[in-house]
Formats: structure tokens, sequence, C-alpha cells
């Protein structure tokens, strides 16, 4: 008899940088490459300014997640990142899509000089057996009133996810994915109140809460707030700032980043292997059980 493919949940969150390379080399990241398109190359890394949706989607199809949390994606890129991942999708709208044909369009031709106003998305991906509930998805505006205008709005999607198939009752969850502003006060603002309404909308139901939070716990008491007042699980690490929470599950195995090389890609420039970084992030992954 095999395993029980909802027994667990392993969940990946990763901040795509609006779909930007960051190589470790910052001397790398010069404006003849910003205005020229120029790749610039140190012998071990490049940097490339130019579209990496293949290479982004091919990283996350090949991992092995069940729900799959992003930030900062390029809104053109959620539904060929879902289909490379065999998976079916929630975006919500984020920042700086005003003018989004013109930006999609410079995005892909200059993403580094363009840059974050390309505009932005979030966009959570569920994987079979796994199915979100339709009608339970829902978008909450984090920093109504931000300081800079509209642009920088930041949003938390939720959804409802469910077992497809076997036998009744079918195992379901509810997963939130945000992205809360910079800066300290305004980053624990927001996921506080992200993870108030999350839990609200939860209800009796098991809740994953994750995302980029923009705070560190090594610095910040909002996430033992989270603990004790809502029951959300520990923090990913003290200096991390994506993290991965729980409420009504057991941690199988603890949130952590990825190590660097996970996310980078060999290429041949030359006749020589060079590799590309991926986001200035590391993915966090972990894995989930039911009670």
């Amino acid at each position: 008899m095999g395993l029980d493919p909802t027994a667990s949940l392993t969940i990946l969150s990763w901040n795509l940088f609006h779909g930007r390379d960051a190589p470790p080399n910052r001397a790398l990241l010069t404006w003849r490459s910003r205005i020229l398109r120029t790749t610039e190359d140190d012998g071990q890394y490049l940097q490339v300014n130019r579209t990496l949706l293949e290479e982004f989607s091919a990283l996350i199809a090949a991992a092995n997640w069940s729900a799959c949390l992003l930030q900062e994606v390029p809104p053109s890129w959620a539904a060929p990142i879902a289909e490379r991942s065999e998976a079916s999708f929630f975006r919500s709208l984020t920042s700086r899509n005003q003018l989004a044909p013109l930006t999609r369009a410079l995005g892909r031709w200059n993403p580094d000089l363009i840059a974050s106003w390309e505009g932005g998305s979030n966009v959570t991906l569920v994987r079979s057996p796994w199915q979100i509930v339709p009608g339970s998805e829902q978008t909450l505006v984090l920093n109504r009133f931000p300081r800079r205008g509209l642009r920088e709005r930041r949003w938390m999607s939720f959804l409802e996810v469910q077992a497809a198939g076997g036998e009744a009752p079918r195992p379901a969850l509810c997963i939130a994915n945000l992205h809360a502003s910079t800066g300290r006060g305004g980053a624990e603002e927001d996921v506080r109140r992200a993870a108030s309404s999350a839990s609200a909308w939860a209800g009796q139901l098991p809740l994953v809460f994750g995302g980029d939070f923009n705070a560190r716990p090594r610095s910040s008491k909002v996430f033992d707030e989270l603990q004790r007042d809502l029951g959300l699980t520990a923090p990913t690490s003290p200096g991390a700032i994506d993290h991965l929470l729980a409420r009504g599950l057991r941690v199988a195995r603890p949130p952590s980043q990825w190590p660097h090389d996970r996310r980078e890609v060999e290429v041949i420039r030359d006749g020589h292997v060079r590799r590309i970084r991926l986001s200035d992030h590391a993915p966090v992954e972990g894995t989930f059980r039911f009670p």
C-alpha cells in the first residue's frame, strides 16, 4: 500500500525579485549592463539583463512541493510557471501595474532598467492531488495608505485547498501568501494585520501563513506575538525575512532556506561554464503534517 500523498504537504515560498538575477559579486551590477544590456562576467558568475522566465520556471517546476507561494512575480509569468509546474494557480496583482502593456513590454526587453516598474503580483500554485476550492480566493490590502502612493501597496492573497478524490472527509487547509512593506514598523503592522485576517478567514481549518515578511525575528517581536496570540509556529531563522508559519498542522520538517547554489543555473559562455543566481531571495521550504 502506497503512502497517502495528502498525509503531508511540502510548501515552498520564494520572492522572485521581479524575475531578475542577483550575482554574489555586486561589482557585476554595472550601469553598462543596466543601460546597454551587456552581460558581465567575473569568471564564475554572470550578470545578465534578459528575461529569465525559462530558468525560473524550470527551477520551480523541478522542486518537490504541494503548494508554492511566490512574490514579486511579473504578472505575465503566472500562467507559464503554473503550466510548467502542472499546477493550478491564483494570482493577485500588487504594485505598479497601472501601465501594464507598456511596462511589461519594457520588462521583457530590459528587465534591469525597468526593475519593479514592470508590475508585480503574488502567485499561489497548487499541485494535484490538492486543488483550489472555487470561490475561496480572497485578497487583502495590507498598507491602505502607503507613504509613496498606490505603487507601493502591498497585499495578502488567501485561498482554501482540498484534496481531490478519495474517501470523505477529504483533508483541507487554508494558505495565505503575503508580501509585507519594507521598514520595521510598516512590516510588523502588515504582518499583524495579515495574520489576524488569515486566521479569522481560516476559522477552524489548518492554516499555512507564508511569504516575504520583511521582518527578521532577531530584531522583531512580532513573531512571538503570532505564536502567543494566534498559535502560529516558529519562524524560519533569526536572520530570515521569508517565512512559512502554520497553525493546526505539525511541523514535519522545519522551514529552512535553500543553499545559494540550489537556485543557481549553469550556462555555457564562450565555451566556459558560468553560473546565474536567480533572485536576491533564497526560497524557503518546509513540510507539514495533519495532526
